[in-house]
């Protein structure tokens, strides 16, 4: 069981640390926050702050910190239960937390240097804006479930296959959401969107995927 190598005292620390991320974004974009909590089904928030969007955004910032956490902890849970159960390693966790930011932020700066190269900058911040949307999201949907998932219901595989199917399933719905409003500018390069994905979409979670399994190794 879970509970019996999980330092709950380090994860309380992390949990409310990632609900404090998340209260000062509440707090300092109340408008804006209320609007975000409503994004799945309705497409209001990414109609009025894809135009005032910034390259470095206090309120995405925020949602991001809470976003590295809360996957950093997601995925030591789902390793603990479904790979190696282990005695939880502070080192080893902040190493987990700083490899998954890198790689997102990483990520990040390459889409844009895409949209730099071939001069689609516009296209390129409207697609970020919506993916980074949905993946903050995700972080905000993953605060509750860790907190149920180490303090109340059992990590067995089908809860932990739930959460993550819960996951993807958010993140396809950005990612129709951006093929939808730029859909007869990527079909005219499909080729080119094919490359993407599996240069930029699918590559950089396959080397998570590698960064959780040596986790402990």
């Amino acid at each position: 069981m879970l509970r019996e190598v999980i330092s709950n005292d380090w994860f309380t620390v992390f949990l409310v640390l990632g609900l404090a991320f998340i209260t000062l974004s509440k707090f300092l974009f109340a408008p804006r926050f209320k609007d975000f909590v409503t994004v799945i089904g309705n497409s209001k928030y990414l109609k009025i702050y894809a135009r005032d969007q910034k390259f470095i955004d206090g309120f995405d910032a925020l949602l991001f910190l809470n976003l590295i956490i809360s996957v950093s902890v997601f995925s030591y849970i789902v390793y603990a239960s479904l790979v190696h159960p282990s005695e939880f390693d502070l080192t080893q966790f902040f190493k987990l937390i700083f490899g998954i930011g890198v790689l997102f932020l990483i990520k990040v700066l390459l889409e844009r240097l895409i949209g730099s190269v071939f001069e689609i900058d516009s296209l390129i911040d409207a697609y970020l804006f919506q993916k980074t949307t949905f993946k903050n999201y995700t972080g905000f949907l993953l605060l509750p479930i860790n907190c149920i998932l180490i303090y109340t219901i059992a990590p067995t595989k089908p809860v932990i296959y739930g959460c993550i199917g819960l996951i993807i399933l958010i993140n396809l719905l950005g990612f129709l959401t951006s093929f939808k409003n730029h859909q007869k500018l990527l079909l005219n390069n499909l080729f080119y969107f094919i490359l993407y994905l599996c240069a930029l979409e699918i590559g950089p979670y396959l080397i998570l995927y590698k960064l959780i399994k040596d986790f402990n190794a």
